[in-house]
């Protein structure tokens, strides 16, 4: 670790500076000067209020799953100095699997994939927009109480042609499921889509975006403020699936990251002496 820093500003790392593709990183400052900007790589890293101490400030660093392994290093600036953290980047034990769904959800017609960029360019528009409001005030919880049946960073090949890898968690949920609000927050999204099917994405404010896909119904609509814990529809298989499932995602600083790795990360800023990761 490389270190330029002032005596007045100290900062914590949870756990070694080893870290996995697809999760998240938490940087906790005891004191940081105003004037002081964190970049990782090409992206600037929003340093926020935590969540328990008004005195302190945190910064979470999302790892993109596609980052190459290595050292990487979080830069933080400010008028009087630099501090440099390395982080190395690993690759995980993801495991694999492969998915057969119908040939028109892994080789589009020019319609359909005319429809799916639109898509895809509407939800990057939302997820680079930064609300500055906070909703997340509490922990957050699982979408619904059930069983995991794919985690996030699964490598998938889709009809023995189409690789990709899971951008997000599998519950496993028969159609008519309730799934919950994980945080509190704005709907920013709720409609059906090409691959994700019925779909609502809520801006929990900072950065911070869940996602909720192939559900069969939606309770909510666009500009919704909804609390944790509240209904947003009901599961089901619409979309690319190949059976009833509930797919949930976190958008982190534009960036996908392991949903439940996230979960925890954050909330352990709400315990009183948050453990060392192993």
């Amino acid at each position: 670790m490389k270190l330029i820093i002032a005596l007045f500003m100290a900062v914590s790392l949870w756990g070694t500076d080893t870290v996995v593709k697809g999760t998240t990183k938490v940087l906790t400052f005891s004191k940081i000067p105003a004037d002081a900007t964190v970049r990782f790589g090409a992206k600037t890293i929003p340093i926020l209020t935590h969540p328990r101490d008004a005195a302190k400030r945190i910064a979470f660093i999302p790892i993109n799953y596609r980052c190459k392994t290595g050292i990487k290093t979080v830069r933080i600036t400010y008028r009087d100095g630099v501090k440099e953290i390395d982080l190395n980047i690993s690759n995980g034990d993801y495991p694999s699997e492969t998915i057969t769904v119908a040939p028109s959800k892994v080789t589009p017609n020019k319609k359909q994939r005319e429809r799916t960029s639109r898509e895809y360019h509407e939800a990057m528009n939302i997820y680079r927009t930064f609300s500055k409001k906070r909703y997340w005030n509490q922990p957050f919880i699982a979408p619904m109480n059930s069983h995991i049946t794919s985690s996030f960073g699964t490598a998938r090949m889709y009809n023995a042609t189409l690789k990709s890898y899971h951008s997000g968690t599998d519950f496993r949920a028969p159609v008519g499921t309730p799934v919950h609000a994980t945080n509190s927050g704005v709907v920013v999204l709720a409609k059906n889509r090409y691959y994700a099917g019925n779909s609502v994405l809520i801006d929990h404010g900072e950065g911070i975006y869940s996602c909720y896909y192939h559900l069969s119904t939606i309770h909510v609509k666009k500009g919704d403020v909804v609390k944790q814990g509240e209904s947003l529809g009901l599961s089901g298989m619409s979309g690319r699936v190949t059976g009833p499932h509930l797919h949930y995602a976190i958008m982190l600083n534009g960036i996908q990251v392991d949903p439940l790795h996230f979960h925890t990360q954050v909330n352990r800023l709400f315990e009183d002496e948050p453990p060392k990761q192993p």
